[in-house]
């Protein structure tokens, strides 16, 4: 992994190390269904589902904070601290994931199916309607109608301009590396007080 992209995720050596390779089907979510359904919004995300089919955990941050807005776009460096406390955050969510296997129920990190639902938002009207645009757009593009898909790719982002994955997606078919570009960075400098990520909360639950 180069060294920029596991600065970035937060990946230390320990981490990478036990790194092990999937013995399982992984879904590739090339029309955003899994997105639309549990609300992921950006990526990283994690959602928590328990053997019973529980959300015990709705989507959230996967141990990733707002420090990559402090990458030097002309470098592509981020400063030490930053990276070190990505690499902090990023070893805690593992670690209450281990956590969460070994115990189950019992883990501390699991939600109470109460504050679970406090942190589910769920789509809105206006939410659904920038998913059908986003789609109504795909579509096109698939069938070779570039201009008209635009168009409907830049409703969805105007509907709903949280959702990076709509930014990145859309301006990826709009221009190859504009979702990775300039772009991007001046987008993300843009938000002001608001987070790219929304923090975590990764604190035991009260049961």
């Amino acid at each position: 992994m180069p060294a920029l992209l596991k600065d970035i995720m937060g990946w230390d050596d320990r981490l990478l190390a036990r790194a092990g390779v999937p013995q399982y089907p992984c879904l590739i979510d090339q029309k955003h269904i899994v997105g639309e359904l549990y609300d992921i919004i950006n990526v990283p995300m994690t959602v928590w589902i328990d053997e019973q089919g529980r959300i015990v955990r709705p989507a959230e941050s996967a141990g990733v904070n707002d420090g990559v807005r402090s990458l030097d776009p002309q470098t592509f460096t981020m400063p030490a601290e930053v990276v070190a406390e990505g690499k902090r955050l990023r070893t805690s969510y593992v670690d209450a994931i281990r956590d969460w296997v070994v115990k189950g129920d019992r883990s501390e990190f699991v939600l109470s199916p109460e504050e679970a639902r406090r942190r589910t938002e769920g789509p809105d009207d206006t939410d659904a309607l920038a998913m059908a645009n986003f789609r109504l757009g795909e579509h096109l593009f698939e069938r070779g109608h570039r201009d008209e898909a635009l168009k409907y790719f830049a409703e969805a982002r105007r509907l709903r301009p949280d959702s990076w994955c709509f930014i990145r997606q859309t301006w990826e078919l709009e221009q190859p590396g504009k979702a990775s570009g300039p772009e991007f960075f001046a987008a993300v400098q843009a938000l002001g007080d608001r987070h790219y990520y929304t923090p975590l909360e990764l604190k035991p639950s009260a049961k």
